[in-house]
């Protein structure tokens, strides 16, 4: 039987393992099992990454959202081992899981080594700070559910204590427009997580206004800044989506701060290259992401700069047939393109599908085929009512730009895609209903 090995749960990672198990996993009705399929995870449970500025902001509920691992293996036919990749043997063909320990601290598994035939690393990215003073240690970064929890109690906070400073001090200013914020929200980072973020930010100020968990002016007293080092937000996509997405925020008004490096940050400050001093209660940093440093210290794997591992177009480590890597932890090359695939949710989608392909061919003995990508456009959300983006194929000739409801309904698609592929469309329809009947009895903000 041929040892699939696949290590991390993201939406990759859990969609291949998914599509495996149906393949080939135990609840097969018939024919022999010709393959064992193992997923890792140093996590229990599974959310869909792009959602966490939705988390941070608090207008969506995680625990509502998440999906165990554990219940996903035993409906697809793959086993689910929890632990965090800490070393590789490539040359007795087995991978080494740290201790898992609870809350406490306390082990509860002891360090164990998995064997495989063949290993597929998909365990994603990390943030990264780029060598900025003060920035890992004086602002929140959002790669985990854990991580946006944690910036959304920030966020209830500093609105109630700024209403209390008000309370005591009373009101200087005439008019709310000429009132400094009481709280502002700085987010560092142009990028899709950036824009999302401050644009679903501007809602939940007013959510929870109107719930009374502060009597402060939504859209005056609680400012959002948008720092970007380079000319235009959403670097990476087209400049007419650039420009279109910048209009919106200004509508929403979140201010934008371009062309501006971030020098330092220390607690309550950021400093720019350009030598000026913002003001920030909270800091979000989303100015970019780099491969976890684990993959460094594999058993000879190779690299590049951001640390993402080298893969040709079959997806296989440019030193090791064995072992396969992809989504962002892997540096794929693009084909037409002098620069690697591009670290996107659609990119990790398509070379999960790929894989379960090429894996079976694997097993066969065939030769392997070669992945090309398809870049089928990109789609930010501009709050719950809004989105922006351009579509890109064969049918348009080219790109277009979508914007407003039509553009939002296609960014939520994106989402129920992602749950049809773990559960089947069936489900898909099921599970959408029940967040729909959810959000007709509760807060569309979590207020606590």
């Amino acid at each position: 039987m041929h040892r699939f090995v696949i290590v991390g749960g993201g939406a990759g990672g859990i969609e291949l393992a998914t599509r495996l198990g149906d393949r080939y996993g135990g609840r097969r009705r018939s024919g022999a099992q010709r393959a064992s399929i193992t997923l890792i995870d140093r996590n229990p449970t599974h959310i869909w990454k792009p959602l966490l500025h939705e988390v941070a902001a608090g207008s969506l509920d995680p625990f509502a959202q998440e999906l165990a691992y554990a219940a996903q293996a035993q409906w697809h036919g793959f086993q689910f081992v929890q632990g965090e990749l800490v070393g590789l043997n490539r040359g007795s063909r087995h991978v080494l899981l740290s201790p898992l320990l609870d809350d406490d601290g306390t082990e509860l598994v002891p360090p164990r080594r998995i064997e495989y035939d063949s290993l597929i690393l998909a365990i994603g990215s990390t943030t990264h700070y780029f060598g900025v003073p003060g920035a890992a240690e004086n602002s929140l970064a959002l790669d985990t559910v854990a991580h946006a929890e944690r910036f959304r109690k920030r966020l209830i906070a500093a609105c109630i204590r700024a209403e209390q400073r008000e309370s005591a001090e009373g009101s200087a200013c005439a008019t709310l427009a000429d009132r400094t914020p009481r709280v502002q929200v700085a987010i560092v980072g142009g990028g899709a997580t950036g824009v999302e973020l401050s644009a679903e930010l501007r809602n939940t100020a007013k959510v929870l206004s109107s719930y009374g968990l502060h009597r402060l002016d939504p859209t005056h007293d609680v400012g959002i800044m948008l720092i970007e080092a380079g000319p235009r937000i959403l670097p990476a996509l087209k400049e007419r989506v650039s420009t279109a997405a910048a209009g919106l925020l200004g509508k929403l008004n979140v201010k934008l701060m371009v062309d501006e490096r971030v020098a330092e940050i220390t607690p309550g400050l950021i400093r720019t290259k350009n030598g000026k001093t913002i003001r920030a209660d909270l800091t979000v940093w989303a100015a970019g992401i780099k491969a976890p440093a684990v993959l460094s210290t594999l058993d000879g794997l190779t690299v590049n700069h951001l640390g993402q591992l080298n893969v040709r177009r079959t997806l296989q480590t440019s030193v090791d047939d064995h072992v396969f890597a992809f989504g962002d932890c892997a540096a794929c090359p693009w084909l037409g393109y002098e620069r690697n695939v591009p670290p996107r949710a659609q990119a990790a989608h398509q070379q999960a599908s790929f894989l379960v392909k090429a894996l079976a061919r694997r097993i066969d003995g065939q030769k392997l085929p070669e992945f090309a990508y398809r870049d089928l456009g990109s789609l930010v959300s501009l709050g719950h009512a809004n989105a922006v983006g351009s579509l890109m194929g064969g049918l348009i000739g080219g790109s277009m730009l979508v914007d407003g409801l039509l553009a939002r309904f296609m960014y939520l698609s994106l989402y129920r895609m992602h749950v049809a592929a773990l559960h089947g469309y069936a489900r898909m329809i099921v599970n959408t209903l029940a967040h729909r009947l959810r959000r007709s009895t509760a807060p569309h903000v979590k207020l606590h």
